[in-house]
């Protein structure tokens, strides 16, 4: 335990020091451990909690000459296990405790289940502590790794507790690097070599897990940093590197300063591009959606990320966005504003973004819609011609008809009561016409009321001036609620347009990612969501590609409204004439049925050029190998028969023997020749039947090495009888085993093995067959799977060629793939990868 505390002491927290590995093997332990030297000889009292070698020598000698707290024994399930022994290091009580592996998993009976919580324990006693973690244990990260390796993390430690720590060093080592020390055995011994180089530590797992290493570290700098500046209140811009921030106002001019801003952006390495829309705070968005959304796909597609954020003061939130993003650049669109325009109402939005941006630089991007807005602001009306011209004459009626009714009541009530009478009939002739009936029927309640109701009464004069200040404030405060409930009825009517908006776009999006065929399903979305008649997508020739009809009378009136959907379709919708502010919200329909239309398209032209492709390549192999390596058998058995039946020539019986050997020799290959042939040919032509089901490897490699020339070739199986089965035809798969495995021991080291190992990742089986021969140079390795290439073509007994053009071709009609993998150490692995059966299952 800790020792007790003096009353009235401040208790200092220890301080946590975490090394962070990219993967296995990079040397976090190492690294600890060269620390704690360091800090025990400038006189720090260190001591080593717990620490795990592995069995590797290097870590195991610098270990020589630190204090080891002593571990405790732990029985579980009949087993003993050594674990660290939290109790003696809190009564050691060092300055510094080392404590390997932090995402470790206790034994049942100590005091947590995890040791970051005996780490936990060690800090609030006041003890500093190193450790160590690799990235694939932090939580938040264990489904990504899974994905990447195939492999689960039971062991997970929570992100916080790393990011809380004082400092984090991240321990990092280039994939081919670390693949060389696993093979020259300085991380794990040598029977587990080859299959951990052959599984999670292959060279994409690597690379993966570092980017990942070095975006986490980099999102916890970037936090650190913004957490000073906020802390020391710097507003200024630090350029630790370069952000460029661009204003989308969702206008046509959109495109082109993303374009710019993306060009701005890539010109220093490790550039970011920001996208930002400003929306009003009341929700009444006045952009298209339509155009909005175009951008946001054309700066994904640049790399860049699009962010939403509310004001309504579109300059400050635009500096504010770009302040909290530490940007260093600020890109904008010249207004389209008309020079008139900007005249009356004064400078635009980024003028004033300028003049407020300090140290952020501002890039004002001239477009072909400069200049081009309207000249004044449009002043249409607000309401229907109907609803103007009831305004109006609410606006003479309403307070002629309350002049008549209070007037019957003119000794009862006061002028007061009178006013907010009248005061009530101009508020709902704002309700009824908007704000101009408003002023009218103002101006007639303040005369009617001047002249019935404030003395001297049926006279316009008042002689009082109190009466003419009530008059007055009357005739203010009406005509001033009067324009604030026809905004407020104008915002409702926006509010609500907005919001069926949303939803009608939000209930498309889900409704083509649910649906298994995105067209139909647009189209029917379209016609019911602007309540039409028909909607039809065809072609430039007037052909129909997908329709949608709500089953009213064909010979019914109806207004068609056609749109282009891309280059070659036209969109034909039938029914009510569409609105110009329905028009903005079809933009967007309009815009996912291009989308889906192209991707249709594209995956009807990839399916159409598959089969001519592979139909090419058989051809290609079938024609090599008539003209070439069909002849090289034939010709060298016609010659030995051909020897052997001349009565010129008088043979030894060894001579003899060894025309036979060689006739044999060569009408074997070419029997295997023609089969692989006919079986080539059957892929082409289709006819090879495949009977795929689940398949024990364990079971297949045996007969698979029974078809070799030498069935007692030196072969190596590893971890065959573990691996799942695979989905596959059994025959064929025979067939690719053989020829992987006879060409591994033709080009195979003398004396070595060939090693066939299998492993499962994800929902497929990696089935490898290593050999420890001279390996094959990267610009060779699409070349072996061609018909009849062979590297360093020479003689007959080197093999005809085609084994593996036919494994790949066999492999992919199985649905795997057959590829070529250096081996660690030397050689070439053939990566043989098949569905694994399980998984199939499952998804059935």
């Amino acid at each position: 335990m800790s020792p007790d505390l003096t009353p009235g002491t401040v208790h200092r927290r220890g301080r946590l020091r975490v090394y962070l590995g990219s993967a296995p093997g990079v040397g976090k332990t190492y690294r600890m451990l060269d620390e704690a030297h360091r800090r025990r000889d400038r006189g720090a009292d260190v001591v080593v909690g717990f620490i795990e070698t592995h069995g590797r020598k290097h870590t195991a000698g610098i270990l020589d000459g630190l204090e080891v707290v002593p571990r405790i024994l732990r029985h579980y399930r009949n087993t003993e296990f050594e674990e660290m022994d939290l109790d003696a290091v809190l009564a050691r009580h060092p300055s510094v405790v080392l404590v390997d592996e932090l995402a470790h998993t206790n034994i049942p009976g100590g005091r947590h289940p995890k040791r970051w919580q005996d780490v936990e324990d060690l800090l609030d006693a006041g003890i500093d502590v190193i450790t160590t973690v690799n990235i694939q244990h932090l939580e938040s990260l264990n489904d990504v790794v899974q994905k990447i390796t195939g492999i689960p993390q039971r062991e997970t430690v929570p992100d916080e507790v790393v990011r809380r720590a004082d400092q984090i060093e991240l321990v990092d080592m280039a994939p081919q690097a670390l693949r060389r020390r696993m093979a020259h055995g300085n991380v794990y011994k040598a029977e587990k070599v080859d299959a951990a180089l052959s599984n999670y530590f292959r060279v994409g797992n690597l690379t993966a897990l570092r980017e990942l290493a070095l975006l986490w570290v980099a999102g916890r700098v970037d936090e650190g940093l913004r957490d000073y500046r906020a802390t020391h209140n710097i507003d200024r811009v630090w350029e630790t590197r370069e952000r460029v921030v661009v204003a989308l106002t969702g206008g046509p001019e959109g495109e082109t300063i993303i374009r710019r801003a993306a060009r701005i952006a890539d010109r220093t390495a490790g550039g970011d591009l920001l996208a930002v829309h400003v929306s009003r705070s009341d929700g009444l968005a006045g952009a298209s959606p339509g155009a909005l959304a175009q951008q946001r796909q054309l700066v994904e597609d640049l790399g860049g990320s699009y962010h939403v954020v509310v004001g309504d003061d579109v300059p400050t939130a635009l500096l504010a966005f770009a302040r909290a993003h530490n940007a260093t650049q600020l890109v904008l669109g010249t207004s389209r504003r008309g020079r008139i325009n900007r005249f009356l109402t004064g400078p635009g939005n980024g003028q004033t973004t300028i003049d407020a941006s300090e140290d952020i630089d501002v890039h004002m991007v001239t477009h072909e819609f400069t200049g081009r807005g309207r000249i004044l602001p449009k002043l249409g009306p607000r309401h229907s011609r109907r609803r103007t011209v009831a305004g109006f004459a609410a606006g003479l009626v309403v307070p002629a008809l309350l002049t008549a009714v209070l007037s019957q009541f003119h000794h009862s009530v006061n002028l007061t009561t009178d006013a907010l009478i009248f005061q009530l009939g101009v508020v709902a002739v704002a309700l009824l016409g908007g704000a101009t009936s408003a002023l009218l029927a103002s101006l007639v309640a303040s005369l009617l009321l001047n002249y019935f109701f404030i003395p001297p009464v049926h006279t316009f004069t008042i002689d009082e001036t109190n009466n003419f200040i009530a008059l007055v404030v009357f005739a203010v405060v009406a005509l001033t609620v009067a324009t604030v409930v026809d905004h407020a009825a104008r915002l409702t009517t926006r509010a609500a347009r907005a919001t069926a908006e949303a939803e009608t776009l939000s209930t498309l999006a889900g409704s083509v990612l649910r649906g298994a065929d995105a067209l139909p399903a647009l189209l029917d979305k379209t016609r019911t969501a602007f309540g039409l008649d028909s909607v039809a997508l065809l072609d430039r020739d007037g052909g129909t590609i997908a329709r949608s009809d709500s089953g009213g009378d064909p010979a019914a009136d109806r207004t068609v409204t056609e749109l282009p959907a891309g280059p070659d379709a036209l969109l034909i919708l039938a029914g009510h004439r569409i609105s110009a502010t329905d028009q903005r919200v079809l933009t967007a329909f309009t815009a996912h049925v291009t989308a889906a239309l192209e991707r249709d398209r594209l995956a009807t032209a990839a399916a159409e050029v598959e089969p001519i492709k592979a139909a090419d390549k058989m051809r290609t192999a079938l024609l090599a190998a008539v003209s070439h390596d069909l002849r090289t058998p034939l010709a060298a058995a016609l010659a030995a028969v051909g020897s052997l039946l001349s009565a010129d020539v008088e043979f030894a019986p060894s001579d003899r023997d060894e025309l036979l050997t060689m006739a044999n020799e060569s009408l074997f290959k070419l029997t295997a020749l023609v089969d692989n042939l006919l079986d080539m040919s059957r892929l082409q032509a289709g006819a090879l039947t495949l009977h795929l089901e689940a398949t024990q490897l364990d079971e297949v490699l045996p007969r698979a090495m029974d078809s070799l020339a030498d069935p007692d070739a030196a072969v190596q199986p590893l971890d065959l009888d573990t691996a799942p089965p695979v989905l596959a035809d059994p025959p064929l798969l025979e067939r690719v085993l053989a020829n992987l495995i006879a060409n591994a021991l033709r080009h195979n080291a003398p004396g070595a093995p060939v090693l066939v190992t299998a492993s499962h990742h994800a929902d497929q089986v990696e089935i490898r067959v290593v050999d420890r021969g001279p390996g094959i140079a990267p610009e060779d390795r699409d070349r072996v799977f061609l018909p009849f290439q062979r590297l360093g073509d020479t003689d007959n007994t080197t093999g005809v060629g085609l084994g593996l053009a036919l494994s790949r071709a066999l492999a992919e009609a199985m649905g795997g793939t057959l590829e070529v993998e250096d081996t660690p150490g030397g050689g070439t692995t053939m990566l043989l990868t098949l569905p694994a059966a399980t998984q199939v299952e499952e998804e059935r």
